[in-house]
C-alpha cells in the first residue's frame, strides 16, 4: 500500500522525478563509499565472522589528489574525476569559475547545444531571476495602461475597459524575438556552420579545497593526496600540518613568526576547530561571506535545502595574557557593538537563517604546553559552546 496520496491537480509528487535523481547522485554524504560482495550477502561464513566481530563490508577510498596553493592559501584539485567525487560526496570545495558546483564545462557544453534540455544549478538560476525581471515589468506595464485606460475613461465620462493585470499564479514567461534573431541564416553559411568540426573544449576549472576542507579530508578518511608544487611529490601528514599554520605565520615579521608556529591562536587551528565540530555533527559546512558570517550549516546540501543555520566564529582566550601576547588579530575576539550584532542578524533573519554564535576557547599556553601544536592533539584541547540567537518580533512574540 503506498504512503503517498495522489496530488489531484498535479500529479503524485511534484519535482518528484528531480528530487529522486538528486538523491541518487547526491546519496553519499562522505568521499568514501561502504560496500558488501554481492556473493557474499547470503554466504554462511558472513555469519559465522559475524558472531566474532569481523564486517565483511569493504571501504572504498577514491584516493583524490589535489595541489597546495600558496598564493590562495587553498588546494587544488584539478582532475575532473576527483573534483566530480569529492562535490557530490559531501559537496566540498567549490569550482573557481562556478558559483559553487564545477559546472563550468557543463555550462559550455549545453551553451554550444543550444539544446535548453539540460541545465545546471546556475542556469537554471539565472533563468528564474529572468522570468521574475519579466514578469515585473509585465505587471508594471499593465498597471500603467490600466490606470492611463482609467484616465482616459474618467476624462470622457465612460466605463474603463478592464485591463488584465498579470499575477504570479497565472502568468507565464514567453519568448521575446530580438531583431537579430529574428534573421534567418542563408542556407550557405548554414551548410558552412555543418561542414565545420567542432573544437574540442578543455575544461579550464578546477575544485578549490579550503585549508580546513583538505586537513579534514585528510586526517579523518585519508582520501586526499596533497602534493608540493615545488618538489611535485606527495606531502606527508606532518609536512601539512606544518604548512597548513605556517600560512598565516609567514604574513608576520620574521622575529614573530617561528614563534607563531606553536601558538593555540593559529587562525588555522581555531577555523578548523568549528569546521571539524560542526561536519562530526553530520552537517554540510559551506562558507558563508556572502551573508556576513564565517560558515553556512546544511542539513544535506546545497542542491537539496537551503542553509538553516549562519554561524560566527567567536574565538575566546582561556588566558586573557595570551591574547595580549598575540601577533594574530583573530576576527571576532573583541567585544562588538549589539548594532553590528543586530545588523548580521537581520541580514540572516531576512533569508531564513537562524543565526549561532560559536564561542572557541583557546586554551592557555600556562596549562597546557606549546609543544603540543606540532601534532594535531592539540585539538583536544579545544571545546566549543554555541548560543542560538534569535531576532526578537514584538508582533509574533507575545505570548
Amino acid at each position: 500500500m503506498s504512503l503517498i496520496t495522489p496530488n489531484r491537480r498535479g500529479g503524485a509528487n511534484k519535482g518528484g522525478a528531480r528530487r529522486n535523481e538528486n538523491n541518487r547522485i547526491y546519496g553519499l554524504p562522505l568521499p568514501l563509499e561502504f560496500s558488501t560482495p554481492a556473493t557474499a550477502r547470503f554466504h554462511p561464513a558472513r555469519h559465522i565472522l559475524g558472531l566474532f566481530g569481523i564486517p565483511d563490508t569493504r571501504i572504498l577510498n577514491p584516493h583524490c589528489e589535489g595541489t597546495f596553493d600558496p598564493l590562495t592559501c587553498s588546494v587544488w584539485v584539478t582532475n575532473s574525476k576527483d573534483s566530480t567525487i569529492l562535490w557530490r560526496r559531501g559537496f566540498f570545495g567549490k569550482g573557481d569559475l562556478s558559483r559553487s558546483e564545477p559546472s563550468w564545462h557543463t555550462r559550455q557544453m549545453t551553451a554550444r547545444k543550444a539544446a535548453g534540455k539540460f541545465l545546471t544549478s546556475e542556469e537554471i538560476r539565472e533563468k528564474r531571476r529572468a522570468e521574475r525581471k519579466q514578469f515585473k515589468l509585465d505587471r508594471a506595464a499593465a498597471l500603467a495602461q490600466a490606470a492611463a485606460e482609467a484616465e482616459a475613461a474618467f476624462a470622457e465620462g465612460r466605463e474603463a475597459a478592464p485591463v488584465a493585470i498579470p499575477s504570479g499564479a497565472t502568468w507565464k514567461p514567453q519568448a521575446h524575438p530580438t531583431a537579430e534573431d529574428s534573421r534567418s541564416p542563408t542556407p550557405a553559411l548554414t551548410e558552412e556552420v555543418e561542414q565545420e568540426p567542432e573544437e574540442p573544449l578543455e575544461d579550464l576549472e578546477h575544485l578549490q579545497l579550503t585549508l580546513q576542507e583538505a586537513f579534514f579530508l585528510i586526517w579523518n578518511f585519508n582520501c586526499l593526496t596533497v602534493i608540493d608544487p615545488a618538489t611535485n611529490e606527495p606531502m606527508s601528514l606532518q609536512q601539512i600540518w606544518s604548512t597548513f599554520r605556517s600560512v598565516y605565520c609567514d604574513k608576520l615579521p620574521p622575529p614573530l613568526s617561528e614563534p607563531a608556529m606553536k601558538r593555540f591562536d593559529n587562525p588555522f587551528l581555531v577555523n578548523y576547530v568549528a569546521y571539524h565540530y560542526f561536519r562530526s555533527l553530520g552537517w554540510v559546512v559551506k562558507g558563508g561571506i556572502k551573508f556576513c558570517v564565517d560558515l553556512l550549516l546544511y542539513k544535506r546540501g546545497p542542491v537539496f535545502h537551503h542553509a538553516e543555520f549562519a554561524v560566527l566564529v567567536m574565538p575566546v582566550y582561556e588566558d586573557p595574557a595570551d591574547q595580549e601576547s598575540s601577533p594574530f588579530t583573530l576576527a571576532n575576539a573583541e567585544p562588538f557593538s549589539w548594532s553590528w550584532l543586530s545588523t548580521v542578524n537581520r541580514v540572516n533573519s531576512q533569508v531564513q537563517k537562524t543565526l549561532i554564535l560559536a564561542y572557541v576557547t583557546i586554551p592557555a599556553s600556562s596549562r597546557v604546553s606549546c609543544d603540543q601544536t606540532m601534532s594535531p592533539a592539540c585539538l583536544a584541547h579545544y571545546s566549543i559552546r554555541e548560543v542560538v540567537l534569535r531576532r526578537f518580533l514584538p508582533a509574533r512574540m507575545r505570548d
